[in-house]
């Protein structure tokens, strides 16, 4: 049977559960102010107030002792809560009244402590390096639309202008990129930033941007710019390619000829150098000639002028001796008016150039030739025909 149900008056007794004995049978909830002063009497013992609750209903006092050891839990508690640690790569700011102390400075990584709500810390990733894209459609200084991407890294380097300079240094760094990036594709051709102009407008960009934020005091530093490939419109993206497939083209002529002009330049070069030591030694040939010549007509003309007649007759001979030797030669007997051929010399010239078996006959031949009567021989140039004579003149 449950404790208010009615006739629960027998033996159990009164199983009201707020423990008032209701005689009345009324089983409504305690007096709140009742409960409070049964609470205040049994804490009461713990900081030593043995003191009873006036007939006004005020509780008794606290010791001394009790209230110093609750100032000492709590400064205990104080103490403890300042203690935090910052990471290896981070700083900490440190806020005192919510306002920032240069002479306080920055916190280095490890375990550290503040004082609880005195002093606040916020932490800055100081090492990481952080990246930022940008990106859009800008037009060109030849007024042409094209796609660029560009992606700044960047790190913090002054933890306490990074927080309080501005309200979003992130932000700002965004809108000065944009700034500078359209700036320099708007002075660059649709070519050069496709092609060949990338590094220079990477380069001038990084330079623009530096000179942009540097008034702001972002605390933060640009570590690199990268410039992605950039693309025309979709539109025409077609005849961009083929413009691109023929400027690549262009280079590979370009690097084809310059390396067929390393390979033929040196040969060109040697062969000039060539033709030059040749020139050279045909030139001082020539000279040492005329040289050669001058000389012997010097040892010539006082022979001359001392017997003019022998030396002509001299020089006739030493004339047709030279130019003979280089023309075939046939000895005739022309007395009694005879056309028999007496002496091919021509003959035993050929003969005496065949192998050596055939040298001995010849040389048989020749002897037996020479032991004939010296009068069969003509002793005077006369005996040569006129007409032989001439034609030798004019060789």
């Amino acid at each position: 049977m449950a404790w208010n149900e009615p006739g629960n008056k027998g033996g159990g007794g009164d199983r009201d559960p707020w423990g008032n004995n209701n005689k009345n049978g009324n089983q409504g909830p305690p007096d709140l102010d009742e409960v409070i002063t049964k609470l205040s009497r049994k804490f009461g013992g713990i900081f030593g107030g043995g003191k009873k609750p006036s007939s006004g209903g005020s509780s008794g006092g606290v010791s001394g002792f009790g209230i110093a050891v609750v100032v000492v839990i709590l400064a205990v508690i104080w103490v403890a809560s300042g203690f935090y640690t910052i990471k290896e790569a981070e700083k900490g700011v440190i806020l005192t009244f919510g306002k920032y102390d240069p002479e306080s400075g920055l916190v280095d990584s490890g375990l550290n402590w503040k004082a609880t709500f005195v002093q606040e810390v916020i932490p800055v990733n100081v090492e990481a390096i952080r990246s930022l894209p940008a990106s859009g459609f800008m037009l060109t200084e030849d007024e042409n639309v094209v796609r660029v991407e560009m992606d700044v890294q960047y790190k913090v380097v002054r933890p306490h202008a990074y927080l309080f300079s501005v309200t979003a240094p992130d932000d700002s760094l965004a809108q000065a990129t944009d700034s500078a990036l359209r700036y320099v594709i708007g002075h660059t051709t649709m070519d050069d930033i496709l092609t060949t102009g990338r590094e220079v407008v990477r380069s001038e960009t990084e330079e623009l941007l530096n000179k942009i934020i540097e008034p702001y005091n972002l605390g933060i530093e640009v570590v690199d710019v990268n410039f992605l490939p950039a693309r025309p419109p979709e539109e025409v993206k077609d005849a961009f390619d083929d413009a691109i497939s023929a400027q690549e083209d262009e280079q590979r002529f370009i690097r084809e000829a310059e390396a067929y002009q390393r390979e033929i330049e040196p040969r060109a070069r040697g062969r000039v150098q060539r033709i030059e030591q040749e020139a050279q030694g045909y030139q001082e040939q020539i000279v040492l000639r005329a040289q050669g010549e001058v000389a012997r007509f010097e040892q010539l003309l006082p022979e001359y002028e001392n017997a003019p007649d022998v030396t002509r007759h001299r020089l006739y001979l030493e004339t047709m001796e030279e130019i003979y030797a280089k023309s075939n030669k046939v000895l005739i007997d022309a007395s009694n008016n005879s056309n028999m051929l007496y002496l091919p010399i021509d003959k035993l010239m050929e003969q005496g150039q065949q192998p050596t078996q055939r040298k001995s006959s010849s040389s048989s031949k020749s002897s037996t030739i020479s032991s004939e009567p010296a009068s069969s021989i003509p002793s005077r140039p006369s005996s040569i025909r006129s007409s032989d004579r001439s034609s030798s003149g004019r060789n």
